[in-house]
């Protein structure tokens, strides 16, 4: 983290994938003063609803103004994350930091089996290796945080609070309001899913 504040030109990225679940409650704290406790119930899905239980998505969050709020980048993912999707959203990703003038970003995560695989850190060679003979873009340099450390990891505590923010109590969301709400409360812009390619697949 040091490090990625030295050079002007260098940015702190952080990477990560989180579930956003249409039946489960998010953890809540139970006491609220001067108002009615809610009561937070995990719901049932209908028989006839063929929408997914849960949604996965991967966020992208590189710093690298002092001072200033980091946009928040998110990508919905089609069936959940995987190597091939993982890849295509550091794709999508890295043509924006470099029109931010960024010339490499040092992009923290954790060791999911879909960051550090073979596929991932394979496209992570190439895509240095782009870069420098074509001098265009920028490098992305991944950095492993230790296991089961997640007080490191900024955009923990911002699922946390997205999860809290989208939720209704008595009600069950369809998977396009739990979509549009993410987007939203972000202030990102929705575009379309990630999924692997009939290539890749």
């Amino acid at each position: 983290m040091a490090l990625a504040g030295t050079p002007p030109m260098w940015g702190l990225g952080c990477g990560d994938a989180v579930w956003w679940s249409r039946l489960a409650p998010p953890a809540m704290p139970p006491w609220v003063p001067d108002e009615p406790a809610v009561r937070w119930e995990e719901k049932a899905r209908p028989t006839a609803d063929p929408a997914p239980q849960a949604l996965a998505c991967s966020g992208l969050l590189v710093r690298h103004v002092p001072n200033q709020p980091a946009p928040r980048r998110r990508r919905c993912v089609a069936r959940r994350p995987v190597s091939a999707e993982t890849t295509a959203l550091l794709a999508w990703g890295s043509p924006r930091w470099a029109a931010q003038g960024r010339t490499a970003v040092l992009l923290l995560w954790d060791n999911a089996s879909w960051h550090i695989s073979t596929e991932v850190r394979t496209w992570l060679r190439q895509h240095k290796h782009k870069v420098k003979q074509t001098g265009q873009g920028g490098r992305i340099l991944a950095c492993r945080l230790p296991s089961q450390s997640p007080w490191l990891h900024p955009l923990e505590p911002k699922w946390v609070h997205g999860q809290r923010a989208i939720v209704e109590p008595d009600r069950l969301r369809s998977a396009q309001e739990v979509r549009e709400r993410v987007y939203a409360y972000d202030g990102c812009t929705d575009e379309a899913h990630l999924a692997i390619s009939e290539k890749a697949a």
